[in-house]
């Protein structure tokens, strides 16, 4: 698959590279030409711009701050954006900007499918995203079905299994739930403990 990367940051470097390891052909478009440069070097994509990645190939990851999501990936109709931004207020463990994925489907006219937006970036560096014996599950919250099954596609890609999310409109409640575990973890607490498996 080819895979357009807007960002040259933390998530586009462990995803980016994931993607690149499994096979695919991946390009790096971040802000910063020299970064873009750099980390494309370091994980063996090819670099370019914002808008050359965004009109390459099968799908574009959306790996910049939530607050320029929208003006980085700008009209891009039909293309299949994975979005794994969090718009959390620093501090607060609130969302800045409820609907967020939703209002960027509507300005950029993309198909956005949430994902990958759960983890922290260090679990996407980890060689093996599997955890008490069991692979990473990752939720997805999209409307169209085509570009769902390309983002479930890059999920498998990274060793970790799709997990049906419903449509774009939940994106918000995937979104808060990051906001509230972070706040939990940053306080210290085992998050993994409220979520027992069912007997």
């Amino acid at each position: 698959m080819r895979i357009g990367v807007l960002g040259a940051g933390g998530m586009a470097d462990a995803l980016g590279g994931r993607w690149v390891e499994a096979g695919h052909e991946v390009v790096i478009g971040g802000r910063s030409p020299e970064r873009s440069r750099e980390l494309a070097a370091r994980i063996g994509a090819a670099p370019a711009t914002p808008a050359d990645a965004v009109a390459f190939g099968d799908a574009v990851l959306l790996a910049v701050p939530a607050a320029v999501a929208a003006e980085v990936l700008g009209h891009a109709p039909g293309r299949v954006v994975v979005d794994c931004t969090n718009s959390v207020v620093p501090g607060r463990f609130v969302l800045d900007e409820p609907r967020a994925a939703a209002r960027l489907a509507e300005s950029s006219g993309a198909h956005v499918v949430k994902a990958f937006n759960l983890c922290h970036v260090d679990v996407w560096r980890q060689p093996s995203p599997t955890f008490e014996g069991k692979p990473l599950g990752v939720p997805l919250c999209g409307d169209s079905a085509d570009a769902l099954d390309v983002v479930r596609e890059l999920v498998r890609s990274t060793g970790c299994v799709p997990v049906d999310g419903g449509p774009l409109e939940r994106a918000e409640l995937l979104e808060a739930m990051t906001a509230f575990a972070i706040g939990l973890w940053v306080g210290g607490a085992d998050v993994r403990s409220m979520f027992p498996a069912i007997p």
